[in-house]
């Protein structure tokens, strides 16, 4: 038997804890993954970045012309390769062997000495806080399994995409929104699609989420008509009872955890997903910063614009 004042004293208790574990959680500590697998965790090193925005930019403009002069290539320019063997190349023998020198002409700028053709001239103003690697190289020339590897670091399909393994590692700052996000091209998605931003072997929650590239960035985050919110909190508790019930059976269809939390999430976003991607709080001149006053910018803009907001609100990737 308990007396009034041993109850509150056991129940004050046991909602401290509750409470403090939820604080924990928050600051990264105590993390229950088995409900949240996107829940943010403190790693064993601590993280050298918050966020990542990674500019894939696929079918761009060859490095040869950018950033990475070539003077050898400029020497050979209208002859023969010396080193060219047609086994090597993909499509053997339909490749000539004549080399091609870039078009554009080469500087220095900033105390680097970093050298960027003519085709920058705004962006060589901020040399100094540019990393330019010249030392990468691929496994394939071609192209499916050389975006592979740069997504994901191998040839093959079936990896984890590096925005999987970030969020995997370090879980995501916000509830409200997914962990990591695909902004595609308005022309369409790359070679192999969404294998790119795939979760590979590890748990489905860690897979991209694409948002689209015109109109509303994300389908239906409006409810249909006459749907209440209540009705639809209804809808999403009887799933999750049925979906938890299968799950227990299946312990190890991730999928099904990943579609429970997928679920939850959609029905957070409908409430600050909207906020997030609506663009009439920047001003205009923000917005002709990133581009969205030229047609030729304002996609790719738009993207780079949405990409920003969106790790602002604890978008990890």
């Amino acid at each position: 038997m308990f007396t009034r004042r041993e109850w509150l004293s056991h129940t004050g208790a046991g909602f401290g804890s509750l409470a403090l574990a939820s604080l924990l959680s928050q600051d990264g500590y105590a993390i229950d993954r088995s409900s949240n697998p996107l829940a943010s965790s403190v790693p064993h090193y601590p993280a050298k970045v918050r966020s990542v925005i990674f500019l894939f930019m696929y079918g761009g403009p060859s490095h040869i012309d950018l950033f990475d002069p070539k003077p050898t290539l400029a020497k050979y320019d209208g002859q023969a390769i010396p080193v060219f063997k047609q086994d090597d190349v993909f499509m053997s023998g339909k490749t000539k062997n004549i080399a091609m020198k870039s078009p554009y002409k080469f500087a220095k700028h900033g105390q680097s000495g970093i050298e960027i053709s003519e085709t920058f001239p705004e962006l060589a103003k901020h040399a100094d806080k540019l990393c330019i690697i010249r030392s990468m190289h691929c496994e394939s020339n071609n192209h499916g399994p050389a975006i592979f590897q740069m997504n994901s670091g191998s040839i093959l399909a079936g990896r984890p995409s590096l925005g999987s393994w970030l969020t995997y590692g370090l879980g995501t700052e916000g509830e409200n929104l997914p962990g990591y996000v695909v902004m595609l091209d308005y022309q369409g998605a790359p070679i192999n699609g969404a294998m790119n931003w795939s979760n590979g072997f590890m748990p489905a929650a860690y897979q991209g989420v694409p948002f689209r590239s015109g109109g509303e960035p994300i389908a239906y985050l409006s409810p249909p008509a006459g749907v209440t919110r209540g009705r639809q909190r209804a809808r999403l508790d009887l799933l999750r009872q049925w979906n938890e019930g299968h799950a227990v059976a299946n312990p190890a269809d991730s999928a099904l955890s990943a579609r429970i939390a997928s679920y939850e999430l959609a029905f957070r976003m409908q409430t600050h997903a909207t906020e997030a991607v609506d663009l009439v709080g920047e001003s205009e001149e923000v917005k002709n910063l990133y581009g969205l006053d030229n047609k030729i910018s304002h996609h790719f803009g738009r993207n780079c614009l949405l990409a920003r907001r969106l790790v602002e609100r604890g978008v990890r990737f």
